[in-house]
């Protein structure tokens, strides 16, 4: 299975299109077997979903996460976890343990983008 995080450096990003890069875990039986960092490509009303999963994730992981992005993650049948913060790969590994819990929070305006991810 393929999982992207939406990040800024290895920490989760709090915003899912305004993070420096997206990391890529490669994962077979419950375990990462590889990783690679993409930088974002740009943020585009509809690009970034459509470039991840056209990239292999199945499941993408985020801070915060718009619900235009969310509805096409949906369509492409990629499993969206947000809400999340920390180190990237510890939320991965917390994932593959099925531990990691969406929070359901979903940005509704780019005005409050600042907020992104601090839904407690």
């Amino acid at each position: 299975m393929k999982i992207a995080v939406a990040a800024m450096g290895k920490e989760v990003a709090g915003h899912f299109g305004h993070c420096e890069q997206f990391i890529f875990f490669e994962t077979a039986d419950g375990k990462i077997t590889s990783v690679e960092a993409v930088p974002n490509p740009g943020h585009r009303p509809g690009f970034l979903p459509n470039f991840l999963a056209d990239n292999g994730a199945e499941v993408i992981i985020s801070g915060g996460m718009g619900g235009g992005a969310v509805d096409i993650f949906n369509q492409r049948n990629v499993e969206v976890i947000v809400g999340v913060q920390g180190d990237a790969q510890t939320a991965v590994e917390t994932y593959l343990k099925g531990e990691l819990v969406s929070t359901g929070s979903v940005c509704h305006e780019h005005a409050h983008a600042h907020q992104c991810g601090n839904h407690h």
